[in-house]
């Protein structure tokens, strides 16, 4: 053969090696604030950044606070989030309370009180434990008690009388007198 014809060695394609693509989702991401162990407990009802609530708050399920509250809240046996955007001005009384938004008004918990660094909490404070993160504003006083229980609504508070002292012999036996204020 006169004319061979050479072949020139051909080129492969160059293929990239494919990489495994995770899905993306166009919903916008949910802020989470992380609030500890997640322990499921069920339903949280939630109080919206726009929703401003004046008087009594009362339920039996955890609730989450991210919109304005003035009055009460009793949710002896649940617990209570405020969120960061919550404006709460209330006497509280729960079973744990956590703290990121800004609360006026005395606590009682019967396990927890949080104030996270974004938190603030002006008023006295009852719990058996007390956590305030750095940078967190407090401004109250504090009293630990453990093992302490929610009064509960409508039950008449026990207050415990001192016997009588013998520095002061005169009352003891005296008979006692009841005058009806008008």
């Amino acid at each position: 053969m006169l004319w061979k014809h050479k072949e020139e060695p051909k080129e492969e394609p160059v293929v990239n090696p494919v990489k495994e693509v995770t899905p993306v989702s166009t919903m916008p991401h949910e802020k989470r604030i992380e609030t500890g162990p997640e322990v499921p407990r069920g339903t949280v009802a939630h109080i919206g950044k726009s929703v401003l609530i004046k008087g009594e708050l009362s339920g039996s399920e955890d609730l989450y606070v991210d919109g304005q509250v003035e009055g009460t809240i009793e949710l002896r046996d649940h617990n209570l989030t405020i969120g960061p955007n919550g404006r709460v001005q209330a006497n509280i009384n729960a079973k744990e309370i956590i703290i990121h938004g800004s609360l006026k008004g005395n606590v009682r918990a019967v396990d927890r009180v949080e104030i996270r660094k974004s938190g603030s909490l002006v008023g006295d404070l009852v719990a058996a434990r007390v956590m305030i993160e750095d940078g967190a504003y407090f401004k109250g006083s504090i009293d630990i008690q453990k093992g302490i229980e929610a009064p509960k609504t409508g039950e008449p508070k026990k207050v415990e009388v001192p016997p009588p002292s013998e520095s002061h012999p005169k009352y003891i036996g005296a008979p006692v007198e009841a005058k009806k204020l008008i």
